[in-house]
């Protein structure tokens, strides 16, 4: 059929492979044109088959699925990338993502969830298995960074609070009852703390986390 979706599998495991190949035949929509257990014949034939989908696994001995993955989606850009795979880490997700990839399918999913995952990345969503992606969420905001202030003692927010107002070292220490050069340690402390360059970076660091003007 002219509309049928044409996919490449490519899983260095032949029962797992296999079993991919008859749950998507099973769909009268969906034809596996090719089957293969390395990454580098898997661009040999998106080279020569030109496939809607390349159902892709990670983990492969010789070309990993990441090296593939980027290889094809040079070679040939029309080509949907699904990385089908059993790991879940992050970082591999990530990398699958930014070389290309449109989905990223964990192992175990049903034949018509998978199914329904092909289509959907053919038609430009992207797909991402939910376990995984609410994991991701998780360590996405757990991962924030802190309120840089949290890392201030109270005398150094004391006197990060009077840079925000423009003061000079001098006049910091007048005010506070501590010498020039006492002052000109904590200022190098805080800049350090906050990983800002300069007292003003700081100044505006301080306006922005209601610091500056407080005395």
């Amino acid at each position: 059929m002219d509309d049928c979706i044409n996919i490449l599998v490519v899983d260095d495991h032949p029962l797992f492979r296999q079993g991919v190949v008859s749950s998507l035949e099973m769909d009268p929509g969906l034809k596996v044109v090719a089957e293969t257990d390395s990454g580098e014949e898997a661009l040999a034939l998106a080279r020569k088959l030109l496939p809607d989908v390349i159902l892709l696994d990670i983990n492969m001995p010789g070309w990993s699925g990441i090296d593939t993955a980027e290889r094809i989606a040079t070679a040939c850009p029309a080509t949907v990338i699904v990385m089908l795979t059993g790991s879940e880490d992050k970082d591999k997700l990530l990398a699958a993502l930014k070389v290309g990839a449109r989905a990223y399918v964990l192992k175990g999913v049903s034949a018509k969830e998978l199914a329904r995952v092909v289509r959907s990345a053919v038609e430009g969503e992207v797909y991402v298995s939910p376990s995984i992606a609410a994991e991701m969420l998780v360590s996405l905001t757990q991962g924030k960074a802190p309120d840089p202030l949290q890392e201030l003692t109270e005398r150094e927010r004391e006197i990060l609070a009077l840079i925000g107002t423009g003061l000079t070292n001098r006049e910091i220490g007048e005010r506070v009852f501590l010498s020039e050069k006492t002052i000109k340690h904590y200022v190098t402390n805080i800049l350090q703390k906050l990983q800002v360059r300069s007292r003003v970076e700081a100044a505006l660091l301080a306006s922005s986390h209601g610091l500056a003007g407080r005395k």
